[in-house]
């Protein structure tokens, strides 16, 4: 049954929110808005959509993320990792279906949060993150040749070889002005002092010293307004898209994808602020809220959204205290929009290539690729492999074979720490506290995760111990197992089959709580007797010495 526990950040802000941290709020706001306009912009057009719908998107989903989030500084908004996801679906779908695929991933990420995965989410491995985030960064990169370039290319394939084959064929009619515009800002964006970028954003200065540029010179650049025309300086009215019952499944795999990556996207944005300012962020509340930012935004003609790293680093920079600092930050952009857009037709298209470009630079986290040899091959093969994937196929393809990666890694790591392990005297281990036992008992210590995975190290263990030397008692040593599987636990049972044939019998203890669950389900404690099953160390010793006075009283009672 699912518990919505719906509980805003912003409510318990406000419950002790002042004048000084309005101040702070409205100027982080204000700065973190003149960055998210050319960033919006540049997203939209990239992701194959108007300039203005990538400023609803920051308009509509910035207010609601910053609203009902569970994050106090997060920033939400179109972002440069849906670009690849969002242009293939709208290329492959059409603009209808992909606003029911972001409504659809929207219903997801409420889902996911009101079933509390928020947590579950940030195990996703780190190797698939990377691999991901420099195969979208190269995706983005590889989009932007066109208008960096100036090339005459009238739609862009969706696919990595598409978009290979059409740079290539339209090299020749490459535009000198455009590559200048675009190397100029380019250049302006990597050198501008980070430390004045908190007072004046780089991105926002390359866009207006772009525009001078095309509205004083005639210098036959591709502009938004000769690509898009006006903008239209109006919020659009909400309303509901077209669509069938028939096709919503074929548009779930696209819809899983989305949600997957703004889920993703947005808890390792709040884990990476919580670092920053030494908070705590609700993963479950974000996820709700990022899900009834998916669900809206499309209502009004937005795109995908999620919390988007560098606006929020901008945002904690720049001072912000509560999440009343992003409401700010959408007014702004919606506040540029109403009043601005009109003069947003004569943005230089390479400008904004040159800021997509600084933006995929930045994103990718390139030290990874030479800090290989530092690791095992199989997580290298996930790192690469969810790179590669992502790249030259699709990302849906390339984290689920990531995971598929990941998941042989972790089984391979559990594999390696479980163990079993003959003691004769475990007062000489100095891995446990002593144990003495008395003579004709022997031990076997179980540790880590006992599962399918590691049945034969399991069987192996029990069969160095000789029945026919083991005496007439043998203690399990379940302390440290982690986790036990039910093909695991049959090993255990035949072990204890074999023993009781031999006419010895099994003391079990230190089970934890699954271990014991397990037990409890199966019968397997009446198998190995209650008795048998302990607690504690000591409550296993006490019974062992019991054992072997009883059963070496039994031939004396027997001959009395």
């Amino acid at each position: 049954m699912l518990t919505l526990a719906f509980r805003p950040r912003l409510v318990s802000e406000l419950a002790h929110y002042n004048a000084e941290k309005f101040r702070a709020d409205l100027l982080a706001g204000l700065t973190v808005g003149i960055v998210a306009v050319p960033l919006a912009m540049a997203f939209a057009i990239a992701s194959g959509v108007t300039p203005e719908q990538g400023l609803v998107t920051a308009v509509v989903a910035g207010l609601i993320i910053s609203a009902l989030g569970g994050s106090r500084l997060c920033i939400g908004g179109p972002t440069g990792a849906f670009i690849v996801v969002l242009y293939s679906i709208l290329a492959k779908y059409g603009w209808a279906n992909l606003m029911i695929c972001t409504m659809m991933a929207g219903v997801m990420l409420v889902v996911m949060g009101a079933m509390k995965l928020g947590r579950l989410i940030r195990f996703v491995p780190n190797s698939v993150i990377i691999g991901f985030t420099n195969g979208i960064a190269v995706l983005i990169a590889l989009s932007q040749i066109r208008d960096f370039f100036g090339l005459s290319i009238a739609k862009m394939p969706g696919e990595f070889f598409g978009i290979v084959k059409a740079l290539a064929a339209a090299l020749p009619s490459a535009h000198l002005p455009s590559i200048l515009v675009a190397l100029c800002c380019f250049l302006f964006l990597n050198l501008w002092p980070a430390r004045l970028s908190r007072y004046v954003p780089s991105p926002f200065l390359v866009l207006v010293f772009a525009t001078l540029s095309t509205v004083f010179f005639d210098t036959g650049i591709a502009t938004i307004g000769s690509k898009f025309g006006e903008i239209n300086a109006v919020m659009p009215a909400p309303r509901l898209p077209e669509f069938t019952i028939e096709q919503l499944g074929s548009l779930i795999p696209p819809a899983l994808t989305i949600a997957l990556l703004a889920g993703i996207e947005s808890l390792l944005c709040a884990v990476v602020a919580d670092k920053q300012t030494n908070d705590h962020a609700d993963p479950n509340q974000e996820l709700i809220a990022q899900g009834i930012a998916n669900i809206v935004s499309p209502l009004f003609g937005g795109l995908a959204a999620t919390s988007a790293l560098a606006r929020t680093s901008a945002n904690i920079k720049n001072g912000a205290a509560t999440p009343v600092a992003g409401c700010v930050h959408a007014l702004t952009v919606l506040l540029v929009l109403l009043v601005a857009s009109p003069l947003a037709k004569h943005v230089p298209l390479p400008a904004l290539a040159a800021i997509l470009m600084w933006v995929a630079m930045n994103m990718g986290e390139w030290r990874e690729f030479k800090a290989l040899r530092q690791y095992t091959p199989l997580r290298n093969a996930t790192l690469i492999s969810t790179f590669l994937l992502t790249v030259l196929f699709d990302l849906t393809i390339a984290v689920e074979v990531g995971m598929v990666f990941a998941t042989l890694l972790l089984i391979k790591r559990l594999t390696e720490a479980a163990s079993v392990q003959r003691i004769n005297n475990l007062a000489k281990d100095p891995d446990a506290p002593p144990m003495f036992l008395p003579d004709g008992v022997m031990a076997l210590r179980l540790r880590g995760a006992l599962f399918f995975g590691v049945v034969d190290r399991l069987e192996a263990g029990f069969a160095s111990l000789s029945l026919h030397d083991a005496g007439t008692l043998v203690v399990l040593d379940c302390l440290e197992v982690i986790y036990l599987d039910s093909t695991a636990l049959e090993a255990m049972r035949r072990f204890g089959d074999d023993c009781r044939k031999s006419g010895i019998d099994v003391i079990i203890f230190g089970l934890g709580e699954q271990p014991r669950s397990l037990f409890a389900r199966t019968g397997a404690d009446h198998a190995f007797g209650l008795d048998h099953v302990v607690e504690t160390r000591r409550q296993a010793l006490d019974l062992a010495i019991w054992r072997r006075v009883t059963h070496r009283s039994q031939p004396q009672n027997q001959a009395t």
